[in-house]
């Protein structure tokens, strides 16, 4: 694959996680309502945003070697870790536990589900 259709699909899925996470931050937002807790979901919607590009990037290296699957596990693996440790920083630094591990879980979720028809593009 050429370098060009890479970076135009890591785009792509940027630009799909993007609006995915824009959404389902609009409804937590809706959900929770205290000023904390609103900026425990940006907080969160920007570490899912970080995690899953970088766990994107692994992904589709593994996939143009032949290897979709293993990317996408290992994509998974780095995400479920990074949940552990957010909740473990979310505490020592007071954030909201709720808004913070459910608002990062669905945001991983959701992006995930949406990462597969972009590793071949």
């Amino acid at each position: 694959m050429s370098e060009k259709s890479v970076g135009r699909g890591v785009a792509l899925y940027l630009l799909a996680s993007v609006i995915v996470v824009g959404l389902a931050g609009a409804v937590f937002a809706a959900i929770y309502s205290a000023p904390a807790e609103r900026r425990t979901i940006a907080v969160s919607a920007l570490v899912a945003l970080v995690v899953q590009l970088v766990a994107f990037a692994f992904a589709r290296l593994l996939a143009d070697k032949g290897n979709a699957i293993a990317g996408w596990v290992l994509g998974a693996v780095v995400c479920f870790a990074a949940l552990i440790v957010y909740g473990f920083v979310c505490r020592s630094l007071g954030l909201p536990p709720n808004a913070a591990l459910l608002s990062l879980a669905t945001f991983f979720f959701l992006t995930e589900l949406i990462e597969p028809p972009f590793l071949t593009i």
